[in-house]
């Protein structure tokens, strides 16, 4: 007889997403059942609802959640490293961990796993957003150790995603430089705090919301201003009329980017984060001379589990706040009005 729990599915285009009951699934070879301990609560998530019916990509009913701690529950037939009874972080961006990305841990940029069909927990496969969930492969479990699982779930996205978009831009974030962090929310707050760590660079950052603002200063941001239309200007006068080394919007919508591209100099990063839909043209004579665009997505494994070892030496924390299980729709519209200044945490 099969065992039933709890679980927050988005179930039909349109539509809240609800909290239902649903089968625990059984772990099959290699694969591994985790009890969730916590899971969080991201926009991308609010951007896959968005999505209109024509162009959702995902088979539904779909369990959100792709920010994931747990507890292994039980192991599949097979060899493992791990035990029932370890915690364990989930590597959300999952390949098929035999292309040459994948060789090098970098499963996020997987050449193969759109033609296969390979899915992110919550972003197409069954997420954290459950009492329970089931993982592929061992290799996609990071150890957590003593992190407290509540704090750490948001680490392996609001953490990983930014810490990978930083380290690219280390040999920049010099003596006398400095960085721009636009959005200060769920992973801006993050970049912040890795920059302060990570580099000496001078940090300044740039949101719509006074209280974001206030949570960037008290964690380490040296400079804050708020986000419209004189904000490049600001920072103009900041940078001593030059910009910024190195740029990181993490809305990317049009007015961020357009903030974004105005507030870069000769030879530095601009990195669009944020999925808002915004870009930013680039050729001669629209940037400055030698600008660097890019639109990272996630990280490598061997990224999250340098996060975590910041996270456990004390360099960086996700302001969080957490909710049960059944508060989980209330709490995706308070997300979304941009009622929670850090990250939401599911705890089942």
């Amino acid at each position: 007889m099969s065992r039933t729990m709890k679980a927050v599915q988005y179930r039909r285009v349109g539509d809240q997403p609800e909290v239902v009951e649903v089968d625990v699934p059984e772990p099959g070879p290699g694969q591994i059942l985790l009890k969730v301990d916590a899971a969080g609560m991201c926009h991308s998530d609010i951007a896959v609802m968005s999505w209109p019916e024509e162009s959702f990509p995902y088979s539904l009913p779909m369990t959100l959640g792709h920010e994931g701690i747990g507890t292994v529950s039980a192991l599949g037939p097979g060899t493992y490293s791990c035990s029932v009874g370890d915690r364990m972080a989930v590597y959300g961006p999952q390949g098929c961990g035999l292309c040459h990305m994948c060789s090098q841990g970098k499963e996020n940029y997987c050449d193969y796993a759109d033609q296969l069909g390979i899915r992110p927990p919550g972003l197409g496969a069954p997420g954290a957003m459950a009492e329970y969930m089931l993982v592929n492969r061992e290799r996609h479990l990071v150890p957590l150790g003593d992190l407290d699982p509540v704090e750490a779930a948001p680490l392996t996205d609001a953490g990983l995603t930014p810490y990978h978009a930083i380290k690219k831009s280390l040999p920049k974030l010099v003596g006398g430089s400095r960085a721009v962090v636009i959005g200060t929310g769920g992973l801006g707050h993050v970049a912040v705090q890795l920059l302060r760590a990570l580099s000496p660079a001078e940090v300044i950052a740039v949101d719509v919301s006074e209280q974001k603002l206030e949570l960037a200063h008290r964690i380490g941001a040296h400079r804050t201003v708020i986000s419209d239309e004189s904000a490049p200007d600001r920072i103009r006068d900041l940078t001593n009329g030059f910009g910024a080394e190195v740029v990181l919007d993490f809305v990317g919508n049009s007015a961020t980017t357009a903030i974004a591209a105005k507030c870069t100099r000769a030879e530095s990063d601009l990195t669009v984060v944020g999925i808002g839909g915004g870009a930013v043209p680039v050729g001669f004579g629209t940037t400055p001379f030698e600008v660097s665009v890019s639109a990272p997505y996630w990280g490598s494994r061997s990224e999250l589990i340098e996060v975590l070892e910041l996270a456990r030496a004390g360099a960086v924390r996700v302001h969080v706040d957490s909710f049960g299980l059944d508060e989980t729709p209330e709490v995706y519209e308070r997300f979304h009005r941009g009622e929670i200044p850090g990250r939401a945490v599911i705890v089942p």
